[in-house]
């Protein structure tokens, strides 16, 4: 996720911090931000205190910074060389190795077997390993904001991403076994939102009107559930999550609202056994809808919402996420005005879900500026429009690295997507927790 810088700080420490991108981690217990002067890893395991754990100033204008799980392996992207990713060790302060591309990097995905980047019309897999270039997909369809989604499931490791840059067709990708699974015709628009559950067996998806989420079942692609966010206009949807029983998913967007969507089967043996009014009027609307036109029919067969979010705020970017927190379910989001709001969500009865904490995400200097800026809000200006994916990292064409590491050792090179026959798979997951288990290589970049 990313933010336009704001414009209107009155102070050099706000302009500093200036908050340029968000991403929670694949098991929602950290919450990473790229600034201006580099980037901070949080952890979000407790309501009421939001630890900075670290803060990494190897490089400035940070707008990818991803997190492997809670461990000390972090990716960065910097603004001022969107080509290059470069992959740190953050605990020991060492950087592992660093890739360059010859485009600019528009996201990164990564769970315990695989690494993958993303341009605007190829797609990169690494084995996290070693750090071997395993594939390289090139040709694939526009991909301007570089959407893309990976399974945190190890095991399987499926990678989805748009098939076509007309329609919302997913390309469903096996990056163990390095293979086509299928295609997904999801959408009539193009894609803007995919993500996958925890164990990489369902896959949600929203095209770029934004008012359709639907739910596949993963590799089949069968259509499983299809929530209706809105009708009456079409917003950008800036992230899907589930969470970690895939019973809810929640959807954030421009707008103010946060909807959570419950994933259930509604049998007709249950309307029966309740015959309330709502039942009576469900029944009539879908015998009803078999003489309607297709689209009418669908809208009818479509879930609303389960909860809500009414943000205090409009046109800002934001992600949220679905997590477990002191053993209760909560809604994270994060917001580009610099703060971490956490609601409760009630799961039996859903409804409006309360704010009951909300953390800044800079330090106490930067509080009193913004302090400063409501006791005099005639010195404020509006908000400027937020930026596409696209347009935050379209910056002058720079040449790639004159020396590209394609491994960890020279022979481990691949071009045009050959596979590297001596590629091996992690015996077991690469959790990273402890600092003797990875690296187990020395230290290169170029």
């Amino acid at each position: 996720m990313e933010s336009q810088e704001p414009q209107d700080a009155t102070d050099g420490t706000d302009l500093q911090r200036a908050f340029i991108c968000a991403s929670f981690n694949q098991d929602t217990t950290s919450l990473s931000v790229g600034t201006k002067t580099g980037y901070r890893l949080f952890s979000v395991t407790a309501v009421d205190k939001l630890d900075c754990i670290h803060e990494g100033v190897e490089c400035a204008d940070v707008y990818i910074v991803e997190r492997l799980f809670s461990s000390s392996l972090v990716v960065v992207v910097s603004l001022s060389m969107p080509r290059r990713m470069n992959v740190y060790h953050f605990k020991k302060g060492t950087e592992i190795c660093n890739y360059s591309y010859s485009n600019n990097i528009l996201s990164v995905r990564l769970n315990r077997q695989r690494l993958v980047v993303c341009l605007e019309e190829s797609v990169y897999i690494h084995n996290i390993k070693d750090m071997k270039l395993l594939k390289t997909l090139l040709n694939t369809p526009t991909n301007p904001t570089g959407l893309c989604a990976l399974s945190v499931n190890h095991s399987n490791s499926y990678l989805a991403y748009p098939g076509s840059a007309t329609i919302g067709e997913i390309t469903v990708y096996d990056a163990n076994n390095l293979s086509t699974l299928t295609l997904i015709q999801a959408h009539d628009s193009p894609l803007a939102a995919l993500t996958f559950n925890g164990s990489g067996t369902k896959l949600a998806s929203a095209s770029e009107k934004g008012t359709v989420i639907r739910v596949f079942s993963v590799p089949e692609g069968q259509r499983l559930f299809e929530f209706r966010r809105g009708m009456k206009r079409y917003v950008s949807i800036s992230s899907l999550s589930f969470s970690a029983d895939a019973q809810f998913l929640c959807a954030s967007s421009n707008t103010e609202t946060v909807h959570i969507f419950k994933l259930e089967q509604h049998s007709p043996s249950q309307d029966e056994e309740s015959p309330t009014w709502s039942a009576y009027m469900g029944k009539m609307f879908t015998a009803a809808s078999t003489y309607l036109p297709t689209q009418v029919s669908d809208m009818m067969h479509q879930d609303r919402a389960f909860a809500t979010v009414r943000l205090n705020m409009f046109g800002l970017k934001n992600i949220s996420a679905l997590a477990t927190i002191q053993k209760l379910p909560r809604l994270l989001v994060a917001s580009s005005d610099g703060c971490l709001y956490i609601y409760n969500v009630d799961p039996q009865d859903g409804g409006e879900c309360v704010l009951i904490q909300k953390h800044r995400l800079f330090d106490s200097s930067e509080e009193q500026v913004e302090q400063k800026e409501e006791e005099n809000p005639e010195d404020d200006s509006p908000q400027p429009a937020s930026q596409s994916y696209a347009a935050t990292v379209a910056l002058p064409s720079t040449p790639p690295s004159s020396t590209t590491l394609m491994g960890y050792s020279e022979e481990a090179g691949a071009q045009k997507g050959e596979v590297i026959p001596e590629h091996e798979f992690a015996e077991g997951p690469v959790c990273l927790d402890d600092e003797n288990e990875f690296p187990p290589f020395g230290n290169q970049s170029n």
